[in-house]
């Protein structure tokens, strides 16, 4: 047998340069995992700082935040959030997604403030880590997410296009709205200029050569536009004292609690998705390890405490860092701390050179950002996937009202979407032209009583005194449906008409009637396709006047055939069509002839696959008295190429029964039964004689007739290695022979060998089973 080579604790797959996979340290001790931190993720974590620097301070800006306090994000991001988070690859810092929220929180309560509500966010987060509700956390649909991001990076636009003019912005959108005409009156050219001069290099940096791209575009487009201000007099950033006069205790707010709450558990709320989400994504960006989502809220939480208490912005996960880290070729969670070491020593040092940036520098830098919030592609999939409603809704209110608001409507109204489309039923009536005049009412879906308008709407317009089909195809089904159901038959039964019920769902109108409604379990859906016609035919309420006439002998099987056509003949249509014209079978399938016993159901098999040969008692006759068998096997063998041969043999055999009542007589009788009884007399025999396979079913709780049925199987295989029509076949490799049975009162199917029997993945039996004997003789 072919075995999966074995993993140990120090090998993994290598990059084509020979390093680890992302996220998995390199192998072997401290030098040479020091070496690899060298290669790989202090080249990364360089990249990543350029591209967090301008980020940082245009997300402080935006948000009315003290300039050095986006500075201190990135660093405590980095270093905190980087060295406690469960995402190995991802970079944490200040976020766009957050500005709207810290600009009206520093408006409402002021800076020291919002650090306190920084820092109490970031204990929630924590708390809802310890809690492990990580992965709840991802339980809101991304639709309301891409669209709070949508409405985020609108709200940045609007703001900052003021900016970037040389104006002032208003505090929402609608005022930034009204206000464009007089901005745009009041222009300052050179501003403007600088503001367009950034935009139009970010536009274009993604068309130049792979090797100019390498270095961050941001850094390139803010660096160039402030050289080229140095000769104007335009508004730039400015800040009193150096990080270190930045740092500061946060103040507790001075009366509103209820506000501050509200805003903490927002920023707690939204830090934990934004973080969760952009560590999903990063987890679908690379092949080592995936986030432990709970410990990726405790690092983002611990950051938010430690930003909040040195006078920093709220941190979360970003995505746009992240990609960069892993892009620049990042391997372990060392390349972020470092970007934060980086952050830290640029802050101490280089301070100055940030008066130098203008701020319509800044301003296109975040128009740019902003707009790239807003995704055509997630416009597209919510268009795609019915869920656009949710997302202009919840964009709006976002834009024109209130973030938290705006977010908690689009859950709502995504859980009512939801609850719309899982929680309703298809209901139709139409005349059924297979009756001569009758109805067939169909309900399809999950039928509650919600359904129950429409339900009562189209029974009313089944014609009184006719013949009605109800069809039943649902998962679900809840007391109120069935009194209705009930109530409606016994009123059409009253008029003169009749009802035949059909259940082919995995809900039943029985179970609604007799316990708590629950959700079908899928992988009983058999009605109506491999469950026996009595499941769901002949249950049939009919008025005295109906009930006189026999059923038809052939109602079962063309009420069959009708339910084929009607249910299945579309589905499977595809997959015949190829066949139309030629057959390929793998497998000749030799089996019992017995009723219960059906060989696509247990093999999981479709049209094409199984050439199958019945007959009773699964036996291969002696070569040249069994001529069906004998063309079936050369027909398989010689002209269909089939690679294997299975014989399969049942519990409760009827012919195995005979074969044993009849078998210490001798008497053979002269039926056709007992003549064909005549070619399992080796079987018997070998039975007797103590043969391998009876010990084995006997030690497994098997009963004579089943013993002498798995006896059989092996016997059969012994005969077909000396058939002519497949020994030569056998000999050149080409065929190969195995044997089955199938257990009926356990529905398993085990192997049968030369020398005992073999479970096929064996499951734990569900409770109630019956034990593996079979009770008596079958039919065939």
């Amino acid at each position: 047998m072919r075995t999966a080579p074995v993993a140990t604790e120090t090998s993994h797959p290598l990059t084509k340069d020979g390093g680890p996979p992302p996220g998995v340290p390199g192998p072997g001790g401290p030098a040479r995992r020091l070496a690899d931190v060298l290669r790989y993720d202090l080249p990364a974590s360089l990249v990543v700082f350029l591209v967090a620097v301008p980020l940082s301070l245009g997300i402080a800006a935006a948000s009315g935040a003290p300039i050095m306090a986006g500075l201190i994000a990135a660093a405590v991001g980095g270093i905190v959030a980087g060295s406690l988070g469960g995402s190995p690859l991802q970079v944490s810092g200040p976020a766009a997604g957050l500005t709207v929220i810290v600009a009206g929180l520093v408006d409402q309560f002021g800076w020291p403030a919002t650090c306190a509500i920084t820092a109490a966010a970031g204990v929630l987060q924590a708390v809802l880590g310890l809690a492990r509700f990580g992965r709840v956390a991802l339980a809101i649909a991304p639709v309301v997410v891409h669209a709070m991001l949508a409405g985020i990076g609108i709200t940045i636009v609007l703001q900052q296009f003021h900016v970037l003019v040389g104006a002032g912005s208003a505090s929402s959108a609608i005022g930034n709205i009204a206000a464009i005409p007089a901005s745009l009156a009041a222009i300052e050219i050179a501003a403007a200029a600088l503001g367009i001069t950034v935009i139009g290099t970010l536009l274009l940096w993604k068309r130049l050569p792979e090797p100019v791209r390498r270095v961050p575009g941001p850094l390139v487009a803010v660096i160039a536009a402030t050289a080229l201000s140095l000769p104007f007099g335009v508004d730039r950033i400015t800040f009193n004292g150096s990080l270190t006069d930045s740092l500061g205790l946060p103040q507790l707010p001075a009366g509103n609690w209820n506000a501050a709450v509200i805003g903490a558990v927002t920023i707690a709320l939204i830090a934990s998705v934004e973080s969760l989400l952009s560590a999903v994504a990063v987890d679908k960006m690379h092949h080592g390890p995936r986030t432990n989502f709970n410990r990726e809220l405790l690092g983002q939480g611990a950051a938010n405490v430690t930003s909040g208490l040195l006078g920093g912005m709220p941190v979360t996960g970003v995505i746009v860092r992240s990609a960069t880290n892993l892009e620049a070729g990042a391997r372990t969670r060392s390349s972020a701390v470092l970007h934060g070491v980086w952050v830290l020593v640029f802050s101490l040092l280089l301070a100055g050179l940030i008066q130098l940036i203008p701020e319509s520098v800044l301003a296109g830098l975040l128009i740019i950002v902003g707009a790239r919030l807003v995704r055509p592609a997630d416009i597209s999939t919510a268009r795609r996937t019915g869920d656009l409603l949710v997302y202009v809704v919840t964009l709006s209110i976002v834009v024109f009202a209130n973030l938290l608001v705006g977010v908690l409507t689009g859950l709502l109204l995504a859980i009512v979407l939801v609850l719309w489309r899982i929680a309703r039923a298809t209901v139709t009536a139409a005349p059924d032209p297979g009756t001569g005049g009758g109805w067939r009412v169909v309900i399809d879906g999950s039928c509650s009583f919600l359904s129950l308008p429409r339900l009562s709407a189209v029974l009313a317009t089944v014609p009184a005194r006719t013949s009605v089909t109800l069809e039943l195809d649902v998962d679900y089904l809840d007391h109120p449906v069935h009194d209705a159901l009930d109530a409606w038959q016994t009123r059409h039964v009253a008029t003169g008409g009749t009802v035949t019920v059909e259940e082919h769902g995995t809900a039943s109108l029985e179970d609604a009637h007799a316990a708590p409604p629950c959700r079908g379990d899928a992988r009983s859906a058999l009605r109506g396709g491999f469950a026996p016609w009595r499941s769901w035919q002949q249950q049939t309420t009919s008025s005295p006047a109906a009930e006189s006439p026999d059923v038809p002998s052939l109602q079962p099987v063309m009420a069959g055939v009708e339910n084929y056509h009607r249910r299945t003949a579309d589905l499977l249509r595809p997959h015949v069509g190829e066949l139309a014209t030629y057959q390929d079978p793998s497998t000749l399938f030799l089996t019992c002839a017995d009723s219960r016993l059906v060989p696509n159901l247990i093999t999981s098999s479709g049209p094409g696959d199984l050439f199958t040969v019945r007959n009773v008692g699964n036996v291969v006759g002696r070569p040249g008295t069994d001529a069906a068998t004998d063309a079936a096997l050369e027909f398989a063998v010689a002209k269909l190429a089939v690679e294997s041969l299975v014989v399969c043999g049942h519990s409760g055999c009827g012919a195995m029964t005979a074969l044993l009542d009849g078998g210490d007589s001798g008497d053979s009788g002269q039926g056709p039964i007992d003549v064909w009884l005549e070619q399992s007399r080796a079987s018997l025999a070998a039975f007797h004689n103590g043969h391998p396979v009876k010990g084995a079913a006997a030690a497994a709780g098997f009963s004579p007739v089943d013993q002498l049925a798995m006896v059989n199987v092996a016997v059969q295989l012994e005969r077909l290695q000396g058939h002519p029509s497949v020994a030569g076949a056998l000999q050149a490799g080409t065929v190969q022979l195995t044997g089955l049975f199938y257990d009926i009162p356990t529905a398993r199917v085990l192997q049968v060998t030369a020398n005992g029997i073999g479970h096929l993945h064996p499951l734990p039996e569900p409770a109630g089973a019956p034990e593996p004997v079979a009770a008596g003789a079958g039919n065939a």
